[in-house]
């Protein structure tokens, strides 16, 4: 189990980030699951980690923590 795990990562990942604003990799492959939504960020699993790092500033769930203006939002 921990290899097929860890195949995913070797390849393209995206990050995709859901309603709360918590940021996760997922594999490119495959369709995103509900309440998550695609960054628009894929590449290199190192890539995509630089970017949440970014990106991901606030680690609190949004409904506990309040989002400066221009947060990540694509949920429109």
């Amino acid at each position: 189990m921990g290899q097929a795990q860890s195949d995913w990562q070797d390849g393209t990942v995206k990050v995709v980030v859901n309603d709360e604003g918590q940021y996760a990799l997922w594999p490119a492959g495959r369709g995103i699951p509900s309440g998550w939504t695609d960054t628009g960020k894929s590449g290199p699993k190192d890539d995509c980690l630089a970017y949440i790092s970014e990106n991901w500033q606030d680690m609190r769930p949004a409904a506990s923590a309040e989002r400066p203006p221009g947060w990540f939002d694509r949920r429109s």
